[in-house]
């Protein structure tokens, strides 16, 4: 691989609640996943962090969850198809009108925490999901855990897939991530997942859980923004990659290149 995209999750202040630093991270990364209102974000923040996004030539992405502020989107739900279809629905158009008023569009969709981790084994999450992409805009791309059920779904359904890996994120032996409540869920040593991310771009291996290698076919690497030291985290995959004369750039069209 000689050229990967870096992503983040952005936008995810809310009021008075401060979280990640969007404007530092913009200066580090290609693909911005930015949310949409569900799980975090506020109207102010996402359209500063749009137009900081597209001032630095940085893709946009929309970043829909499931309905939940209180548990940031991170708890398991269960949704009807429909209900799930619209609720994907509302929250692209509404960052897709904020890209347009900023002058810069929305690209691709990147669903959330758990819904992104129910859709990478659920087809019927994964049904609705595509379907709700399909009748907003078909030129759209979604990024999907590569390998995962919601990437085959997508596939089948004509959409473009960025297939994602996750730099700071443990892995199970079948390729979904660990869950958060358990040991080994979220790296935090930003020397080693360089070079993890490195051995990912050049050979498509990462190392599971219990020391088992993974193949994966990655277009994609994100750096959670909420982690700690992100921005290290964030800098130190950036500085390996380059150092490995790997670029770094956007999956889309060649945009974002940096």
């Amino acid at each position: 691989m000689t050229a990967i995209d870096l992503n983040s999750d952005m936008g995810e202040s809310f009021g008075r609640w401060s979280l990640g630093d969007d404007d530092a991270m913009l200066d580090i990364v290609t693909s911005a996943n930015i949310a949409c209102g569900f799980h975090a974000g506020d109207p102010i923040g996402l359209v500063h962090t749009v137009k900081a996004a597209a001032a630095r030539g940085v893709v946009v992405g929309a970043h829909p969850a499931y309905r939940d502020l209180a548990g940031f989107g991170r708890r398991a739900m269960d949704v009807a198809s429909p209900e799930l279809t619209a609720d994907v629905l509302y929250q692209i158009a509404a960052l897709d009108g904020i890209a347009r008023s900023a002058g810069t569009r929305m690209r691709y969709v990147k669903p959330h925490g758990g819904l992104y981790n129910r859709i990478a084994v659920d087809p019927v999450q994964s049904a609705a999901v595509v379907e709700a992409v399909r009748e907003y805009d078909d030129s759209l791309a979604v990024m999907a855990l590569a390998g995962s059920v919601f990437a085959q779904v997508a596939e089948q359904a004509g959409l473009r897939v960025i297939a994602e890996a996750f730099a700071d994120r443990g892995y199970q032996p079948d390729g979904t991530l660990v869950s958060r409540r358990d040991a080994g869920a979220v790296l935090s040593d930003a020397d080693a997942v360089g070079e993890r991310i490195v051995r990912l771009a050049q050979d498509g291996t990462l190392v599971a859980i219990d020391g088992s290698v993974l193949h994966l076919n990655a277009d994609s690497v994100c750096v959670h923004s909420d982690s700690p030291g992100a921005l290290a985290m964030a800098g130190a995959v950036r500085d390996r990659l380059q150092q490995a004369d790997i670029a770094i750039r956007s999956s889309l069209d060649g945009e974002g290149t940096r």
